[in-house]
Parts: structure tokens; C-alpha cells; sequence
């Protein structure tokens, strides 16, 4: 989005065409739309502001939910946006450990600083990009006191129409004040700025997100950890002064993270999805490895001093467990063995197996009815002899495409199942099971 479509929407005219619109949901859509605003005499500015946050609203719910529909996006912007499940439980965290005032630094659409909002602390945001900030502004607007710099004009003149929107965000920030707990003070201000120039005198605590794509508001591509923004030698310095979360990505070099902090890496429904390094008191005592697992609105957490002692490899039992992505990355593989009486399959490969009929929410397991050779000839003798006709396939430690894989296959029976592609040793196996 351009500043031009920015401030064409910001109006009572762009803001009441878009809540006509609604959400737009497919491409085919979104031409159609286009057409129809264009031919009802709108400017051409107005109709790519009014259409694009339309499609971006759709797409936003996934991460938002219903309040996707009552808010203001950039395509990268929504990308990197964490989400606000995962962000609510960050909120909860920064309660728990006493803080009132946070400084969201990097806050993007201001996704994060929703939830920490939500859960009643003062929040301080700031993003480096005057448009990105100017959306954070509109999104948070429902936690900012009248006259507050969450809706005053940009500093720099560029949003000349914000007063004349103030009505309709006015009402937005009165019903929101209306659904807040008893007693929680929220406020929000939100300030175009960089990180590294932010006072942080005066806050409990920074939450970093480092920009780890190129800078823009569509087309992006991923950077190396050094040209990250803020740099990650200087988020680390500030954590060793502030008690900070720093969001990074999943697969972020361990051996790079501080020694000291809390490494915790999440998992929302089957994806890792992030990596936060906490300091000061926002690191739990003792806990320097974990792994948060999040699955609807359910979580389940395991924590570790350090990482786990491997478990034994086992022949394969009766059953066969999968552990959770955040488990892998935490490397607490070890002890989520241990809980369930298990082994690894092989040592390289993240397969546990074991005889005793246990699960947990760290893992998904699997009942072994039946193991082959992982060709297509022998699976498919499996298949018919078992009545297979629908079948979950998962593999690790094989080169192979799963899609590509299931066309060589002949599923025409009445039954459902798992097919678990995986190496033991130098053997290429493939075990057919059904879900604990």
C-alpha cells in the first residue's frame, strides 16, 4: 500500500466503502470489485486502498480471526505479523512477570501490541516505515486516549485527513474501552521511528521483532541474520539492559543465541512458527530451553535447563511417535522419550517408538498395524490387503514428494489410514498405521 491509498482511505468516505465491501476473498473477486468500484466513479487511489485491505482482510483472519475485519493491513505487514494467539500468550507472560509498560519496537501492523494492550499493559510502538506505522496507528487506535499520538496526524504532515476519520475510530476505541476487564489501564501510542532511537527510559520491557525480510509493503524476500533490522548485536545488547523478547525465526542459529536467556520456540497448530529469546525477568529461573505448543485454544509447555540427553534407539514397537516441531527445535526430544517410555527409531531421524500405550501433547502417535519396503509394490499389496482407500502419508529422512508419491499408490478400498515413510539405518521402511 502507498501512502496516496493510505490517505484516500483514511477518510469517512474510504472507511464506509470499505465496511460496504467487506471481504474479498479470491482473485476472480477482486477484479470484479475493482470493475464495480470503478464504474460507481471512485478514484482510482480509494479503489486499490478499498480492494486490497478487503483481500488482506481475508487473508488476515487466519491470524486474527474476527478482528481481521475491523482492521488495516500491508501484504508483508501480515506476513511477518505474529499470531494473536501466540502474541496473547507473550501478553501473559509480560503480566506475569510484573511489567506495566512495554516498548513493541518493530511493532509492524501492531499485532503484538494488540495483545499486550489486551491484556491491560501500557504499550509504546514504533516501526521505521511511515505507512506501516500509520496502519499500527488505525489498529490500535481503539487502546489510545483522544488526542494521544495513536490518532493524531504524522508528525510529517502526511496524514491531513486523519481528523476527519476521528469520528468513526472514536467509536471503535469507546466500544473496545467498554469490553476491557475492570481495572486494566491500557494505552497505546504509536510513533513513526527506528528502533535504536527509541528512549527506552521509562519501560519495563522491549518486545524486538527484527525486520528479517527486505524492506516494502508487497514483494519481500528473506535477509541473512546480519542484515537484520535492528541489528541482532544490538538487540542483544539491549537485552543484557532490559528485560526483552526477541522474536526471530524457527530456524535461527542456536549457537548464536545468547548463553544466559530463555530460548522458546513456538508451535501453532502443527507449524513452528517462531522462535523468541526472552532476558531479565521476562527468562524464566532455570528454563533455557522451550518448547510452547499451541493447538486451537489449547497450549502445552515444556521446559528444560538445557538441551535434552538423546534417548536410546529402540527396535520399532508397537507404537510410533511424532514429535512437534517446537519439541525438535528445542531439542527436547530426549525427554518427551522418556515420558512415554519410548526410543528413538534412529538416532538421526525425529521417530520415537515403544510399546506402552502412551501419548501426550508433545507428540502425535501412531498404532502400527503393518511394516514393508517404502516401494510402491510392496505398499500397495499392504494397501489392498488392509481395504485402504484414504491414507495421511508423512516421511522423514527420504527424499521423496508425498504428493508425488501417492499417485503410484492404489487407493480404492473403504478404510482409512497413516503411511510412515522413514529410514532405519541404511533400510527404506514404510509402516502403516492409524492415529492414537
Amino acid at each position: 500500500m502507498e501512502m496516496t491509498e493510505l490517505t484516500a482511505l483514511l477518510t469517512p468516505e474510504g472507511l464506509r466503502l470499505l465496511d460496504q465491501v467487506g471481504t474479498v476473498s479470491s482473485t476472480a473477486d477482486v477484479a470484479q470489485t475493482v470493475s464495480q468500484l470503478r464504474a460507481a466513479g471512485h478514484s482510482p487511489e480509494l479503489v486499490s486502498g478499498v480492494v486490497g485491505q478487503a483481500h488482506l482482510r481475508a487473508k488476515g483472519a487466519a491470524k486474527f480471526g474476527g478482528f481481521a475485519e475491523r482492521m488495516l493491513f500491508t501484504r508483508a505487514g501480515l506476513e511477518q505479523a505474529t499470531r494473536l494467539g501466540v502474541a496473547a500468550r507473550h501478553a501473559g507472560r509480560m503480566r506475569r512477570a510484573g511489567i506495566e509498560t512495554v516498548a513493541d519496537l518493530g511493532c509492524g501492523i501492531g499485532g503484538d501490541s494488540l495483545a499486550f494492550a489486551g491484556a491491560g499493559l501500557r504499550v509504546r510502538a514504533v516501526d521505521a516505515d511511515d505507512v506501516t506505522a500509520a496502519i499500527a496507528a488505525y489498529n490500535l487506535a481503539p487502546f489510545g486516549a483522544p488526542g494521544s499520538p495513536s490518532e493524531r496526524d504524522d508528525p510529517r504532515g502526511s496524514f491531513s485527513d486523519r481528523d476527519d476519520s476521528r469520528g468513526s475510530l472514536s467509536e471503535r476505541s469507546e466500544t473496545k474501552r467498554a469490553e476491557r476487564p475492570q481495572g486494566i489501564e491500557a494505552s497505546v501510542t504509536v510513533q513513526h521511528g527506528t528502533a535504536e532511537d527509541f528512549d527506552v527510559t521509562g519501560v519495563d520491557a522491549v518486545w524486538l521483532d527484527p525486520a528479517r525480510r527486505t524492506a516494502g509493503h508487497s514483494e519481500t524476500r528473506r535477509v541473512t541474520a546480519s542484515d537484520y533490522s535492528p541489528s541482532l548485536d544490538w538487540a542483544f545488547a539491549l537485552a543484557e539492559r532490559v528485560p526483552t523478547g526477541i522474536k526471530l525465526g524457527p530456524a535461527h542459529d542456536r549457537e548464536a543465541l545468547p548463553a544466559d536467556a530463555e530460548a522458546q520456540w513456538v508451535s501453532a497448530d502443527g507449524s513452528v512458527v517462531e522462535l523468541v529469546v526472552w532476558s531479565g525477568v521476562l527468562a524464566r529461573d532455570g528454563v533455557r530451553r522451550s518448547a510452547l505448543v499451541i493447538r486451537g485454544d489449547q497450549s502445552h509447555e515444556l521446559t528444560a535447563g538445557a538441551d535434552a540427553e538423546d534417548a536410546e534407539v529402540r527396535e520399532l514397537g508397537a507404537f510410533v511417535h511424532e514429535p512437534d516441531g517446537a519439541v525438535i527445535r528445542a531439542r527436547l526430544i530426549g525427554d518427551v522419550a522418556r515420558s512415554l517410555d519410548a526410543g528413538m527409531l534412529d538416532e538421526k531421524i525425529a521417530y520415537l517408538t515403544g510399546d506402552a500405550a502412551l501419548t501426550s501433547p508433545f507428540v502425535q502417535s501412531f498404532r502400527v498395524r503393518e511394516v514393508t519396503a517404502a516401494n510402491p509394490k510392496a505398499i500397495n499389496a499392504v494397501l489392498r490387503r488392509a481395504d485402504v482407500g484414504t491414507l495421511e502419508i508423512k516421511k522423514r529422512g527420504m527424499d521423496i514428494d508425498p504428493a508425488a508419491f501417492r499417485k503410484k499408490l492404489n487407493l480404492q478400498g473403504a478404510a482409512s489410514a497413516t503411511l510412515i515413510l522413514t529410514r532405519v539405518g541404511d533400510r527404506r521402511i514404510a509402516i502403516l498405521a492409524d492415529r492414537v
